[in-house]
């Protein structure tokens, strides 16, 4: 999945190590879109991937990413992990994500009766 915005929050890296000895890694952002009702996403790069993408507050990226859904002690929890931040042009981002212009919309149409009509239904 794909989505186009600005960088508004850059959390600090968080690291630590696995029950198995591994270390890990993340970094999160807040990604705001540039519809016409932005929506703010949360994600996170996770393991190397939180060094190849070092990100800005301010920046307009498009990201590429997955959502995934894991249970722990009955309750669900779902995240988003970025594999991919590509950085856009602000001015290219709102020419993207800006409304379709369909034009104006055709007028409706009347009903004129017919001269045989005895009513004034269109039906």
């Amino acid at each position: 999945m794909e989505v186009t915005g600005k960088i508004i929050v850059a959390l600090p890296e968080v690291s630590g190590t696995s029950k198995a000895g591994n270390m890990w890694k993340k970094r999160q952002y807040v990604l705001e879109t540039q519809d016409n009702y932005p929506t703010k996403i949360a994600f996170e790069f996770f393991g190397d991937k939180a060094d190849q993408y070092p990100l800005s507050v301010g920046e307009v990226i498009k990201l590429s990413f997955d959502i995934d859904s894991h249970e722990y002690q009955g309750r669900w929890f779902t995240s988003i992990r970025g594999w991919k931040a590509d950085k856009v042009d602000g001015n290219m981002a709102a020419a993207t994500s800006a409304p379709m212009d369909y034009g104006t919309p055709a007028p409706a149409p009347t009903f004129t009766p017919s001269a045989d009509s005895n009513d004034d239904l269109p039906f």
